[in-house]
């Protein structure tokens, strides 16, 4: 079964189960009843207390986990969508905050109180949480398919942003989970923590996989273009 396939089955899953919030799970990092309850469980965890610093994908299940992270002190980076801008993370300090941390967190919030960075400015991230449409115990992820997370993680380690010291989680609805092969390619990476609104799963670490930065033969001239970032780190390939 292809991503796509898996991601219509998850989005289906969802809506049958009632579980999906606005604005609804398809073409998206799907919202979920018991979000928050996730985030709650993840906020229990030795890999949360430990970190100072989280990375966080913009989508709304992963609010209260923005919202928490903000509100406990950790300094937040968020992605500027598609990685549009030639700064194209943003970096939200707790305590240069004018607004609730709520507020803050959010996409519109994000962009007028987080100060934009580039790759090179970002600390050391101690904790990735990204979104999923669907994963498995072994830590396979499906995400909603712009590619733009493993992308950021790439671009993240190469700048050594991230490294193997970096937990990666993924909150999600336990629908989201399934028992069974997931196709990944070589520049998709692992979660380290599957965290429900009732469960921890931690695949074995054995298991874990993750790209070593920028695959430039998975990109095509087109997305390249798009992306400031990508077309600087193209001309010093170049030169």
């Amino acid at each position: 079964m292809n991503k796509q396939a898996i991601r219509e089955r998850a989005w289906e899953l969802l809506e049958q189960g009632r579980v999906a919030r606005f604005p609804g799970a398809r073409g998206r990092i799907p919202n979920f009843a018991g979000a928050e309850r996730a985030a709650e469980l993840l906020a229990s965890l030795q890999e949360w207390r430990r970190a100072a610093t989280l990375k966080s994908n913009p989508d709304a299940p992963q609010l209260p986990v923005r919202t928490r992270a903000l509100a406990e002190g950790k300094l937040l980076v968020m992605a500027v969508p598609r990685l549009r801008e030639a700064r194209p993370f943003l970096l939200l300090d707790p305590s240069r905050l004018d607004v609730p941390p709520r507020r803050a967190a959010s996409i519109k919030g994000a962009a007028r109180t987080g100060r934009p960075v580039s790759v090179r400015e970002v600390p050391h991230i101690d904790l990735v949480v990204c979104g999923s449409v669907a994963v498995n115990r072994l830590g396979v992820r499906v995400g909603k398919g712009g590619g733009y997370s493993d992308l950021e993680f790439a671009l993240l380690k190469e700048a050594g942003s991230v490294d193997d010291r970096t937990v990666i989680a993924t909150t999600v609805h336990p629908l989201q989970i399934f028992d069974e092969d997931l196709p990944e390619t070589d520049h998709d990476f692992r979660v380290d923590l599957v965290v429900t609104p009732d469960e921890t799963i931690r695949p074995r670490l054995e298991d874990r996989r993750r790209p070593p930065g920028v695959m430039w033969t998975h990109l095509d001239e087109d997305k390249i273009a798009t992306i400031p970032i990508l077309v600087e780190l193209a001309r010093g390939r170049r030169a």
